[in-house]
């Protein structure tokens, strides 16, 4: 039986080609529909993909995040720096605050895991607020101590509670894995731009403490840090839509310490913070401390730069790659110093060896993750971080004992051979293949 035309269904009738017009059933007539007025959302869209960082960071949730881990990041580069003016101005013995500062770090390898752990297995908001609030308190305490003539080890006890606060650039980077989970491209982007903040916030952190202890008093840089931190975190732990869940354990789950592969890339790690702590005792001793930010703003820079670009696949190859560029340009500086080149030679050559720092970690991070499971995300790269202090600290010492008895210019030697000791170490790992699964990633 016919159906009238009044009858039949009124569906819009799309062509393929743009450039006809709409057409309706209205009345059983076919009449011409209103095209939809064009919107601003695909030269948005075309605008913000062109920049992987503005597609970053348009992310739903990760600009204030992001706002919250920088403003609490910052005083990671603040408080060593400001507890070693108020500390020495106020006994006259840099020895003495060298050796508090020593242990500080010292204390923060050993808690450091443990607060990570907590973390992983309780959530980042319900342990990193009463952990920063715990290191908060050791801050202030190490003010009043100092303040008011108290014995020398009460400093070393209070300085040993800040050992507590949480590794935010962790955090955050567990945080980009959970949203980009699945997406290495994206995934490299957030590791590089957070790479690019961690030599941001060491850049900038040390002269705004000195600035502070300077300009008003000498507490004041521990005492604004204190309150940078405090607040950072609790901005950092409101975001609650993007915390990555906690994972439910239902059987006991080692360490990731005996994970394969984990205990090789802790060694990178650790070699890898011998070349920045003995390239910053040496770099003092042979040009001031100031020149250090061109090594810092060669990282960044290059960091930046390197999270723009598509990484390949082969993970492990490219970590062998940005080592063995890290050990090439490390040579810069030692031929400079040798040379008895001028300082703006020096300093061009610390900004070229900054370039291959950034690229390296954030491969190296990229492995952690990877070797990591998801549940253990923040344990695993809070001990990369560990490892990353115990060889700043190491190479700070062989570093200063290279200037003492040999001069400023062999000592440059010390981060060129712990470059080329991670690029060994790195290539005697290799013999595993990169068939990890990209877990969390």
């Amino acid at each position: 039986m016919p159906i009238s035309p009044a009858a039949r269904p009124q569906t819009a009738f799309r062509p393929d080609r743009a450039s006809v017009p709409l057409l309706a059933v209205s009345g059983g007539q076919l009449v011409a529909a209103p095209r939809p007025a064009p919107t601003s959302a695909a030269p948005r869209r075309a605008r913000s993909s062109s920049n992987p960082y503005l597609r970053l960071l348009a992310t739903p949730g990760a600009r204030a995040f992001t706002a919250g881990n920088l403003i609490a990041r910052l005083p990671m580069g603040m408080l060593s720096v400001s507890a070693v003016i108020m500390i020495a101005g106020s006994r006259g013995s840099y020895a003495l605050a060298g050796a508090v500062t020593a242990t500080g770090l010292a204390a923060t390898a050993v808690v450091a895991p443990f607060t990570a752990r907590l973390v992983d297995r309780f959530g980042q908001a319900r342990v990193a607020v009463p952990a920063t609030a715990l290191a908060v308190l050791g801050s202030l305490a190490l003010v009043l101590c100092v303040h008011h003539d108290a014995p020398a080890w009460t400093l070393f006890a209070a300085y040993a509670a800040t050992a507590t606060t949480p590794n935010t650039g962790g955090m955050s980077r567990a945080r980009w894995a959970h949203l980009h989970r699945g997406d290495p491209a994206a995934l490299h982007t957030a590791n590089s731009f957070e790479q690019a903040a961690d030599e941001l916030c060491f850049m900038l952190g040390p002269v705004l403490a000195a600035t502070l202890c300077g300009a008003l008093f000498p507490e004041a840089g521990t005492l604004v840090g204190a309150v940078l931190l405090m607040t950072g975190v609790l901005i950092f732990a409101a975001q609650r839509a993007t915390e990555p869940p906690v994972t439910p354990r239902t059987r006991a789950v080692a360490s990731p310490l005996r994970t394969p592969g984990m205990p090789a890339l802790l060694a990178v790690f650790l070699a890898t913070g011998a070349v920045f702590g003995s390239l910053e005792v040496v770099s003092i001793a042979h040009a001031g401390g100031a020149i250090l930010a061109l090594q810092a703003a060669g990282s960044c820079a290059a960091g930046l730069l390197y999270g723009s670009l598509r990484p390949t696949r082969n993970v492990h190859l490219r970590l062998l790659l940005c080592l063995a560029a890290m050990t090439a340009l490390m040579s810069l500086p030692l031929l400079a110093a040798t040379g008895s080149a001028p300082l703006p030679v020096l300093a061009l050559c610390l900004l070229l060896a900054g370039a291959a720092t950034a690229p390296t970690m954030v491969t190296g991070m990229t492995l952690v993750q990877r070797a990591t499971r998801p549940e253990q995300l923040n344990e695993g790269m809070t001990l990369a971080v560990t490892a990353l202090l115990g060889g700043v600290a190491a190479g700070a010492a062989v570093g200063g004992w290279l200037v003492e008895h040999a001069g400023t210019a062999p000592g440059y030697a010390a981060p060129m051979s712990a470059a080329a000791l991670a690029l060994a170490i790195a290539a005697a790992g290799r013999r595993r293949p990169d068939r990890t699964p990209a877990r969390a990633c």
